[in-house]
């Protein structure tokens, strides 16, 4: 299993509306290297739930993946933001997850309590100049995170 974080705008979708809908295909992702990173992705794998582009933007929750490798419907969609006329159903350029809800945290993440605790290295969000929706999260990394969401102490 690997650990992810995936970034949403609270305002658009949130773990609330995960929870609410119990499941969802995380669609309209247009980097190639989100891309790639959600080709790599394996049903059962984890990944926190990040609202960016709020104030305080931080990691609300955990999310399984319970399909991959699937095609995103949206790239095939006219009426939809994230169409791509490059693609088509015998061709498709963008692929995506399923995902499940499996909890919102106890103590909301803040980007500022992630940057007290971890370095760069460790949390690529933390990176300069990262805007990845799709990041990895090493396995270290991840406990200590979930560790952190149990605490008393963000």
């Amino acid at each position: 299993m690997r650990y992810w974080l995936m970034k949403s705008e609270p305002d658009v979708y949130s773990i609330d509306n995960l929870k609410l809908d119990e499941k969802e295909i995380w669609d309209g992702v247009r980097n190639y290297q989100a891309r790639n990173f959600l080709k790599e992705m394996k049903v059962g794998d984890l990944a926190f739930f990040y609202h960016s582009n709020t104030k305080p933007p931080g990691i609300a929750g955990l999310m399984r993946i319970v399909q991959a490798n699937l095609n995103d419907p949206t790239q095939f969609d006219e009426s939809n933001p994230y169409y791509d006329p490059k693609s088509s159903p015998e061709n498709p350029r963008w692929q995506t997850v399923e995902v499940e809800f499996v909890e919102t945290f106890p103590q909301y993440l803040t980007l500022d309590t992630l940057r007290q605790n971890f370095e760069p290295d460790e949390l690529l969000i933390l990176r300069r100049g990262n805007r990845l929706s799709v990041i990895p999260v090493e396995e270290s990394t991840a406990q200590k995170l979930l560790a952190l969401a149990q605490s008393k102490q963000t």
